[in-house]
Order: C-alpha cells, then sequence, then structure tokens
C-alpha cells in the first residue's frame, strides 16, 4: 500500500483505490491526482481494510477481482461501517451481472474496463458531491402511515446512490414526485431532471426523440438536435410508463444503459452521455417479461432497486394531512383563505378508496373547491362514488345504470368546475346543449353553488 503523492490543485477529498494491477493503480491515481485529489492506494482487499481503519475517506474505488476475494467483499464491509462513504466498483467489459450485484449490494456506481477517464472523472465528481445530510425535501411526501414513512427512508438511500431504480406503484400514487425527491437530494440534484412519458410517443420518433438526430437524417431534418439522453447528460432521466416501450426501442435503450454511450439519428459516431435512469410504471413488469412483452435483459438492468409507492388506501390516516396541504396549496393559487373540511366530509374520504390515489383526490379536493360556495365542505360536495358495503367485492356493489350515473356526474362535474360553473360554457365543452345539460343536472341533483356570503341578491 502506498500513499500517492500529491501534485496540482489543492485537496478536495480523499480517495482510496483498491486494485491489484500497478498499471490500473498508476493510471486512476493520476487521474485523481489531476482532479486535486489526495490517493491513498491498496492492492488486496486486506489492505483496504486496514486503511479504511486508518483514515477517513471520501470515495472507494475497487476493482471486482482482487487476490484475496472480490469487490463485492469489499462493497459489503463499507456498508457495515456505517460510514457513509461511497464505493464505485470497477467491472471487466461487458460484465453487466458484476455491474448490477455491485448496485444491489450498496455501490455508488461503477465503471467498466478498459477505464475511460471521461467517464471516470464525471462518477469520481457525482460521488463527492453527495449531500451530507439525509435529504430535507423528502418531507415534500406527506404522510407519518409506516407505508409512507418507509418509502420516504428507501428514497433517502436511492438519492445517495447512482443505481438504476424502478419505480412501482398504481396510477396516481407519486411515481414521479418520488423519482424527483431521489434526483433533487443527489448528487445530480443541480443537472437536469428529465421526465419522459414513455406511452405518448410514436414508435416512429422514439429513436429521434430518445437519441437526437443530425442535420439531413431524415425529411424535415433541417438542424442538428439533442435527444432525451443528451438533455439529461449529468442529470437523470425518468422514463415513466416504460412498459409502453416497443421491443425494438427495448434494445436500443439497453444498449445506450450499459455502455453510457448513444448515436444520434444519421450519425457515425457515438457520444458518451452520463444520465442515471429512473423508470416506473403501473403494469407488472414481471408479468410482462413472462408474457414475452418486455425484454428480460433490459429489466434486469433497470430493476436493480425497486421502490414500491405505496396506494393511499394504504394509508388512510395520512388522508386527513394530505387533503389539508391540497387545499391550502388552492387557496394559495387564488388568494383566498383555505377551505375546511366538515367532519362529515372526513369521515367520507376516510372509508373511500381511492382507486386514483393521490391525483384522484386533488381532482375530488380542486373540483370540489370550485363548486362548493361555502368556507366549509361537506360530504355531498365531494361528490365521492358511493362505497361498497363490506364484504361485496368493488364493481359488484352497483348496477350497470348506477355506474354510468356515476360516469356522467364526474364528467359533467369536471366541465363545470373548468368553466367556473358557466353552464353555457360546460355543455358546449361536454358537446350537448345547454337544454340538456340543465335536465342532466337535475336527474342527477348536481345544484349550483350557493353564493358568496354577503353577495348581493
Amino acid at each position: 500500500m502506498k500513499r500517492a503523492e500529491r501534485r496540482g490543485p489543492a485537496r478536495h477529498g480523499q480517495v482510496l483505490v483498491v486494485d491489484d494491477e500497478p498499471d490500473i493503480r498508476e493510471l486512476l491515481e493520476l487521474t485523481l491526482l489531476r482532479m486535486g485529489l489526495d490517493v491513498v492506494s491498496a492492492g488486496s482487499i486486506a489492505e483496504a481494510k486496514e486503511q479504511l481503519k486508518a483514515a477517513r475517506f471520501d470515495l472507494c474505488l475497487t476493482d471486482m477481482r482482487l487476490p484475496d476475494g472480490d469487490g463485492l467483499e469489499l462493497v459489503r464491509h463499507i456498508a457495515g461501517l456505517g460510514a457513509d462513504l461511497p464505493v464505485a466498483v470497477i467491472t471487466a467489459y461487458g460484465s453487466t451481472e458484476n455491474a448490477v450485484a455491485a448496485l444491489k449490494a450498496g455501490a455508488f456506481d461503477y465503471v467498466s474496463k478498459p477505464v475511460g477517464l471521461e467517464q471516470l472523472r464525471a462518477l469520481v465528481k457525482s460521488a463527492l458531491s453527495l449531500p451530507d445530510r439525509q435529504p430535507a425535501q423528502g418531507q415534500r411526501l406527506l404522510g407519518e402511515s409506516v407505508p409512507l414513512v418507509q418509502a420516504r427512508d428507501m428514497i433517502a438511500k436511492l438519492a445517495r446512490t447512482q443505481a438504476p431504480v424502478y419505480i412501482s406503484g398504481e396510477s396516481g400514487s407519486g411515481k414521479e414526485l418520488a423519482a424527483r425527491l431521489i434526483h433533487e437530494n443527489g448528487a445530480r440534484g443541480a443537472k437536469p431532471f428529465v421526465p419522459v412519458n414513455c406511452g405518448a410517443i410514436p414508435e416512429t420518433l422514439m429513436e429521434s426523440e430518445f437519441f437526437g438526430y443530425k442535420k439531413g437524417a431524415f425529411t424535415g431534418a433541417g438542424e442538428d438536435r439533442d435527444g432525451f439522453f443528451q438533455a439529461a447528460n449529468g442529470g437523470t432521466l425518468f422514463l415513466d410508463e416504460v412498459a409502453e416501450l416497443p421491443l425494438a426501442m427495448q434494445v436500443k435503450l439497453l444498449r445506450a444503459i450499459q455502455e453510457k454511450r448513444v448515436r444520434k439519428v444519421g450519425a457515425t459516431q457515438e457520444e458518451p452521455v452520463d444520465v442515471r435512469i429512473i423508470c416506473a410504471t403501473h403494469q407488472n413488469l414481471t408479468a410482462l417479461v413472462a408474457a414475452g412483452r418486455f425484454r428480460q435483459d433490459l429489466f434486469y438492468r433497470l430493476n436493480v432497486i425497486e421502490l414500491a409507492m405505496p396506494p393511499l388506501r394504504e394509508c388512510r390516516d395520512d388522508v386527513p394531512l394530505v387533503a389539508t396541504h391540497i387545499l391550502a396549496r388552492l387557496a394559495a393559487q387564488t388568494g383566498s383563505a383555505p377551505a375546511r373540511l366538515a367532519p362529515s366530509a372526513l369521515e367520507e374520504l376516510a372509508r373511500y378508496d381511492f382507486p386514483g390515489n393521490i391525483r384522484e383526490l386533488e381532482n375530488i379536493l380542486e373540483r370540489a373547491v370550485a363548486l362548493s360556495g361555502s368556507d366549509e365542505m361537506s360530504a355531498a360536495d365531494l361528490h365521492l362514488a358511493p362505497v361498497p358495503e363490506a364484504g361485496v367485492e368493488r364493481g359488484a356493489a352497483e348496477s350497470l345504470p348506477d355506474y354510468l350515473d356515476g360516469l356522467e356526474r364526474m364528467a359533467i362535474l369536471d366541465a363545470l368546475a373548468k368553466t367556473g360553473f358557466n353552464r353555457t360554457a360546460a355543455a358546449k365543452l361536454l358537446g350537448i346543449t345547454f337544454r340538456q345539460l340543465r335536465y342532466r343536472m337535475q336527474r342527477l341533483g348536481i345544484r349550483e353553488p350557493a353564493p358568496p356570503a354577503g353577495a348581493g341578491g
């Protein structure tokens, strides 16, 4: 073991390099020294453990193959110390399994042999810019129920690694918010966060949208254009509804993730990209893999660490807190005092299953605020669907006419909310006459909001 002599700029951190090959070790040391870092090297796991006892480090860079074990042993040893020390591993070229295993064991990131110096510098800068404390912004994920606390704790851990993350959960459960929190509270927080809805991109445009294109690559390509990967360079690319990607695009995405390089449509050369991938879907990816609709190798690369976002019905105790926060936000947008929920409204919300989760709660409250003429909203103002009786399966509790009436009621209420309860404009939005709208409102028991207190007659 030795301490490399420092040259160049003032010290910004100390790195432990663990590798038994002198040539590789020298290359790493010179690169790190030129970045203004102090370097301590070790040729085995035993030597590395001794150095960890003797000094404090800001980063550990270790090879996977060592004379007395593998790098995973060192990753687990450092994790067990609780020293908050990021560890990056050097894997053999094309060794996807080792890279994934290292990330699952708690490694911050990995770099493949032959070591690309540009990629190494980006990795080191990310590792050394990790926040020193637990993320405060995680409190934006409101709630104190056990599932929510567990999700926040997991987000805090994921923010301190570069591992790909797969966020599962029902529609409206806050998957994009979780992805943003992971990004904002990690080393890439100052860099771009680029969300992409994979289901909203036509298949013929996917490659150019993801990887960009060169001028003249196809009809209409009048100038060079960057894609999502270039836009997210240095930051995070969030692939929402990733299950919607066609198989042909899945192959291209897999290569981009593994090689950390992309080629624009019409280009002859690949270009390096430094992007962290977070993906999400409300579908069951494991079932899609079994059905042959999602590539197993891509699933293996994306699902390094899974974060499961709980549905709102599993966090019923948090509903009053979340609802109060939403009402305060809605009031701030209009400059008015926040509306209150009457005990009957809170009781109704506590019994409701929220098939649309947080997003549905937001829509319910926004509509109720728009339609209610009172500072305090009752259960009737919420216009919730009937709750199935105990022991009756959801969906079997109401007849088809009742179900269709519920859909019609929701459509009318949404139109009225969007038009400020202007019935003429709402009828036009719904594609029916004013007379038809008035009849349907009477039949469904939808009443106009009361005028504000003190309003003239």
